[in-house]
């Protein structure tokens, strides 16, 4: 199938490693001094590793290879990394997945957290939205949104409203919002879209808040080549949330 995949560039690369703890897959390897793709099948496409690459020897392509398998990279997980060497989490992981591997971002865990609060009456809200306007999925919304034109945009990963419980306060107020999932969405057209909603829309800044998880590094990298390929100079702030609900940048 024609696919999203990583490339390195054999003649950039120095074998240092950097890269390959950013691979929730475990797709990359230092072999014979190289850093190498050691499966198609492995590689989930979404560029998590380029950032961390200090030769800038990684890039994302676009070419006919075999599909993403995740049973495959549960599988080589297993292998490559025993449970009883791996790092243990700073939140409690269900205990068949604990020791089964797996992509990080999709690993089931518990997280402690106080009693909640007693709900409010029907209807109503201790806190109000922020939210101006709709829809906010990146696939929906026009290029040409009148609310766009001189706005502050946020690109948000749809997991972030979750973890972060000031996402209306510290992130969304007085901001024009877009979501998706660079995992579970078709994110093949993000650029292109995104890149369209700058040019056309001509928001003022461009803020993009992710989760730590490797898989949603893609969101963060879609968003910079938009920018990029929009012919816009508009400034782009970069936002990163813990999976147990802590701002880590």
């Amino acid at each position: 199938m024609l696919r999203e995949i990583v490339e390195v560039d054999e003649a950039l690369c120095d074998g240092c490693g950097d890269c390959v703890p950013s691979c929730g897959e475990g797709a990359l390897q230092v072999v014979d001094g190289k850093v190498r793709l050691v499966g198609d099948v492995l590689c989930d496409g979404l560029g998590a590793c380029l950032g961390e690459c200090p030769k800038g020897a990684l890039k994302v392509v676009r070419r006919d290879v075999a599909p993403f398998d995740e049973h495959a990279v549960e599988v080589h997980l297993r292998s490559a990394r025993p449970a009883a060497r791996r790092p243990s989490l700073s939140v409690v992981q269900a205990p068949a997945e604990a020791a089964g591997g797996g992509c990080p971002g999709s690993r089931s865990r518990e997280i402690a957290r106080p009693a909640p609060r007693a709900p409010a009456a029907a209807g109503a809200s201790a806190t109000p939205s922020a939210l101006a306007h709709w829809p906010v999925q990146i696939e929906l919304v026009s290029p040409r949104a009148p609310w766009l034109a001189g706005a502050d945009l946020l690109v948000a990963a749809d997991c972030v409203p979750f973890a972060y419980a000031d996402f209306h306060r510290d992130y969304l107020a007085g901001r024009k919002v877009l979501v998706g999932c660079p995992k579970l969405d078709d994110v093949s057209g993000w650029v292109e879209r995104l890149a369209e909603v700058i040019r056309e829309g001509a928001p003022r800044s461009v803020t993009v808040v992710k989760m730590e998880v490797p898989c949603c590094g893609g969101i963060a990298r879609a968003v910079r080549e938009a920018v990029a390929a929009s012919g816009r100079a508009v400034p782009l702030a970069e936002s990163t949330v813990s999976v147990d609900g802590r701002r880590l940048a």
